[in-house]
C-alpha cells in the first residue's frame, strides 16, 4: 500500500511523528500512541505480553494493509518495531 506524500504531511500536522513499517510487501503507517493507549497497554502487558503489541498498533494505526494486523507472521514482524514508535525525549532532574 502506497500513501500519497500529502497525506503523510496531514498526519504529520495532525499527530507530529509518522512512522512506516514495512513487512515484506507489505506495509502500515503509524503516529506515535497516546498516554491513554500506552496506559492501557501497560496495564494488560504483565497477563498477556502480545496484548500490549495488539492495543499499541490499534492506537498507532494510520493506515496500511490489514494483513499486518491479522496475519501472525507480520503482526510479530512489526511488533518488533513498536517500541521505536514511543517517543520519549530526555529530561534533566536537577536538585534546588
Amino acid at each position: 500500500m502506497k500513501v500519497a506524500k500529502e497525506q503523510i504531511e496531514t498526519w504529520k500536522k495532525q499527530h507530529g511523528s509518522v512512522f512506516k513499517i514495512t513487512v515484506e510487501d507489505k506495509v502500515c503507517y503509524l503516529k506515535t500512541p497516546d498516554r491513554k493507549a500506552l496506559s492501557y497497554a501497560s496495564s494488560v502487558a504483565s497477563k498477556d505480553p502480545l496484548k500490549f503489541n495488539e492495543i499499541l498498533l490499534k492506537s498507532a494505526w494510520l493506515a496500511g494493509d490489514e494483513e499486518i494486523k491479522t496475519d501472525d507472521t507480520l503482526f510479530l514482524s512489526a511488533s518488533s518495531k513498536l517500541a521505536e514508535i514511543i517517543e520519549v525525549k530526555e529530561a534533566e532532574l536537577e536538585k534546588l
